[in-house]
């Protein structure tokens, strides 16, 4: 079977607008765009065609990025091997971490608690559980609602540092505050 010239630059315009239906735009699972600053956007359309710019703003924030605008910047907290007691040098970060919540009472946290590779891992993923409720007690001491805390625990599943040494291990020993 014979195609005109036509038809094969019309496969090819519908298989491209196909495709481009299928492409991601980069945003955020909250459908929210990552990036403050402005910018271009422009490309070539079909036949080598220019399409034109446009501007993209995105000093505009709404009101759940106004919210995420005061999240504390730190957001990870280190354990001990083998522990699941909070180390005095990170009260401070839970602090300002409960601090936000408490003045943002519709703002919610997923505690992930982690741990290196040693150990079996279902004894891991007990540990990085044991961890993660460790902090939440210390944030629901500090007046933060129950109801804004949930508690995940990937044990040695999602590894901050790869490596076999105590620094990789320390690196993985944690509980990541995740708003």
């Amino acid at each position: 079977m014979k195609f005109k010239p036509y038809a094969k630059g019309l496969a090819v315009a519908v298989s491209l607008a196909v495709m481009a239906g299928c492409s991601s735009s980069g945003g955020t699972q909250d459908g929210s765009m990552n990036g403050t600053g402005g910018g271009t956007a422009g490309g070539m359309g079909a036949g080598g065609q220019g399409v034109s710019g446009g501007q993209v703003s995105g000093t505009q924030m709404g009101g759940g990025q106004q919210q995420q605008a005061g999240i504390p910047d730190v957001r990870t907290i280190y354990f001990d091997y083998d522990k699941d007691t909070i180390r005095p040098e990170f009260e401070s970060v839970l602090n300002s971490n409960a601090q936000y919540l408490r003045s943002h009472p519709n703002a919610n946290v997923v505690l992930q608690g982690h741990t290196d590779e040693r150990g079996t891992r279902e004894y891991n993923l007990g540990l990085g559980e044991r961890r993660a409720q460790s902090v939440e007690r210390f944030l629901t001491v500090q007046g933060v609602s129950p109801s804004q805390i949930d508690v995940v625990s990937y044990g040695e599943e999602r590894p901050a540092v790869e490596g076999h040494n105590e620094q990789a291990y320390a690196k993985n020993r944690r509980v990541i505050l995740d708003y």
